[in-house]
């Protein structure tokens, strides 16, 4: 018995449902088309700033494959629509998409380059995009960015990357003589320990040493006198 009272209201409220259910679908459905409509007019929006971004990225990346010895290559950004889906991130899936050698078709970035390619393009859109006024960003750290390149290509790499830091702080962890040459400053990194624990150390190098720690990278355990005059070359 102490329960009809809000059996009563419940069963009111299914009532009203009923006898106004028409106009109840008529409303909700008016509220669904301008939901439709106002997101429809946002995508648009947003589609046509990625189409503009897209077109300045293109160009930018471009711009930074020559120096990096990837002169044949073509970067483009691809706007693929998603077919019957309406999602918060808009109508399309964007991405990063490459043809690395002359007459070949454009496929995603991470399918088609290889290590050493990958580690470029990656260089290729950082430097690209620190170069734009509303992001500059003044502090940047790459992870071996010349993984799988080496010779000439490596310098290049090297070369880009002092060209970036003249207007930022660049850290860089690489394993290539040609890269650490051109730092203006080098920290040795080394582990060592025991079963029970392992020590990191981290010392940085005067310019002597920085030279033979260039030299001991170009030839190994033994450093022979022409890695030390191939070390005072690259580091001029």
């Amino acid at each position: 018995v102490d329960a009809l009272p809000s059996l009563r209201i419940r069963l009111r409220e299914q009532l009203r449902l009923i006898e106004d259910g028409e106009e109840a679908l008529a409303n909700a459905g008016r509220e669904a088309a301008e939901a439709a409509e106002s997101y429809d007019l946002a995508a648009t929006f947003l589609t046509s700033a990625r189409e503009a971004a897209a077109d300045r990225l293109t160009a930018a990346v471009m711009g930074e494959l020559g120096p990096l010895k990837l002169e044949r290559a073509r970067f483009r950004v691809a706007l693929e629509p998603i077919e019957g889906r309406r999602g918060p991130d808009g109508v399309e899936t964007v991405r990063f998409q490459i043809a690395t050698n002359a007459g070949t078709d454009f496929g995603p970035l991470d399918a088609i380059a290889s290590g050493g390619e990958l580690a470029r393009f990656a260089l290729a859109m950082k430097a690209a995009l620190a170069g734009r006024e509303d992001q500059r960003q003044p502090v940047m750290i790459f992870d071996e960015v010349d993984q799988g390149v080496g010779g000439a290509v490596a310098d290049a790499v090297g070369l880009r990357l002092k060209r970036l830091a003249s207007n930022a702080q660049v850290l860089v962890v690489t394993h290539s003589a040609q890269v650490a040459a051109r730092a203006d400053a080098h920290w040795r990194i080394a582990k060592s320990g025991d079963d029970t624990a392992t020590r990191t150390r981290v010392e940085p190098l005067s310019p002597a040493q920085r030279q033979e720690e260039i030299a001991r990278m170009l030839s190994g355990a033994e450093v022979t006198e022409a890695a030390r005059a191939a070390a005072k070359a690259l580091i001029g």
